[in-house]
């Protein structure tokens, strides 16, 4: 009894390894398990482990995406799905398939809708949607034991590219980091609309935001949120105190100057962009476009070249010395040309995203016109980070203090 009770775990725990193995064979050849296709993709036409993408559901998925690199939490997000009637995933597969008939057969018509803040939080966090299928995010305690236990992130099995991507990966990174500098609401309830934008210039930990009570008002202030905490202890940094009117009165101004730029002459704004980003980017453009044309022409050169030594060596107008010589001096320059035209493609390639970057801001800054008020949408959609210097008292006693702007896309503009 014994021994036979010591096989069936053997046996169980070797068809536990072996299944295993199996899975991740799969998951490492780019395909994947499931039963339902994620909202915004369906089961491949010709592969039913793998992902396509839905035309009739993938929208939902682009909205949700825009709205929350424009500033919208998963909550918000939440509230507009349901206010603009957009059917959840489990509603599409069940009038797809026939899936969940016991949650929406004979329910109220707002169960199509009834979208939840967990399901718009996991989908803005699904990897999926840029085209990678993440395995192993779960696991059993053992073969024994089937009760799942979460694996830490570093334990995942994640594999790239593995079908098309609904969302661009600049999009995806965007709306991560806004997640994790996520801007909540005060005691007050009213939500800071500077949160997890604002650092400080002494130490890069974000600046914490205050309000002091006075008889007849209440001042809002930035301070470092490292000093907040640890005070003087180790000197780790400074006050880099800035009350919210003011940084709020610098950025107004900066962004509706920009705002003028873009709608008064908007190839002026990106000349000026390129030359801040690289004064001689222009410059060197033209100069690597004109040696990577010249490169390229000589390689083609040297390649006819190298054919035609070929020729005269097997038809005997060249000795077999000067073949070898010459051919090592062809094969040594047409090396060399390769890697030239490579290193030029690149910089150009560097180049021409820098251009792209530009005109990207330049389309996201033309949205806005003419604008009396800063929201949460247009300093997320604008802006990458802030950050504040410590005030310098001059010898008169006047304050002065500096403000970096980064701007998404182009960075330090200012």
């Amino acid at each position: 009894m014994l021994y036979a009770r010591l096989t069936n775990e053997w046996l169980a725990k070797d068809t536990s390894r072996k299944v295993k193995i199996a899975l991740y064979a799969k998951f490492a050849a780019g395909e994947r398990t499931f039963t339902t296709a994620p909202l915004g993709y369906m089961r491949h036409p010709k592969n039913r482990n793998k992902l396509a993408i839905d035309p009739d559901t993938s929208w939902i998925i682009e909205k949700i995406f825009d709205l929350a690199v424009h500033g919208a939490g998963a909550g918000k997000i939440t509230k507009i799905l349901i206010q603009e009637k957009i059917p959840t995933s489990g509603y599409i597969n069940y009038k797809k398939y026939g899936q969940f008939a016991k949650i929406y057969e004979n329910a109220p018509a707002e169960k199509a809708y009834a979208w939840n803040i967990r399901a718009v939080s996991d989908i803005l966090k699904d990897e999926t949607y840029i085209g990678n299928s993440v395995h192993g995010k779960q696991t059993n305690v053992s073969y024994k034991n089937k009760k799942s236990i979460l694996r830490p992130e570093s334990e995942w099995f994640r594999v790239e590219n593995t079908h098309e991507a609904i969302i661009s990966k600049d999009v995806f990174n965007q709306v991560q980091k806004q997640i994790a500098s996520r801007r909540r609401p005060m005691k007050s309830g009213k939500t800071q609309l500077f949160a997890g934008l604002v650092k400080c210039a002494g130490c890069g930990w974000s600046m914490s935001y205050a309000e002091r009570q006075y008889k007849t008002c209440t001042t809002g202030f930035f301070n470092c949120s490292q000093f907040r905490k640890l005070g003087k202890v180790g000197g780790r940094c400074s006050a880099h105190y800035i009350r919210y009117d003011t940084l709020y009165t610098y950025v107004l101004a900066r962004l509706q100057d920009w705002i003028y730029q873009a709608h008064t002459d908007e190839k002026e704004l990106l000349n000026s962009l390129l030359k801040t980003s690289d004064k001689e980017s222009a410059k060197a453009y033209k100069k690597q476009s004109a040696e990577l044309a010249k490169a390229e022409k000589r390689k083609v050169e040297v390649d006819r070249l190298f054919v035609k030594l070929y020729e005269d060596w097997s038809s005997g107008r060249i000795t077999e010395y000067n073949f070898k010589m010459l051919s090592q001096k062809y094969q040594a320059e047409q090396q060399e040309l390769v890697e030239k035209i490579d290193k030029l493609k690149s910089e150009l390639a560097t180049e021409k995203q820098t251009t792209d970057d530009a005109e990207k801001w330049i389309a996201l800054i033309k949205q806005y016109s003419e604008p009396t008020e800063l929201t949460a949408e247009m300093l997320n959609t604008l802006i990458e980070k802030i950050v504040v210097h410590e005030a310098v008292k001059d010898s008169d006693g006047t304050r002065t203090q500096e403000i970096e702007i980064f701007y998404r896309f182009v960075g330090k503009i200012d």
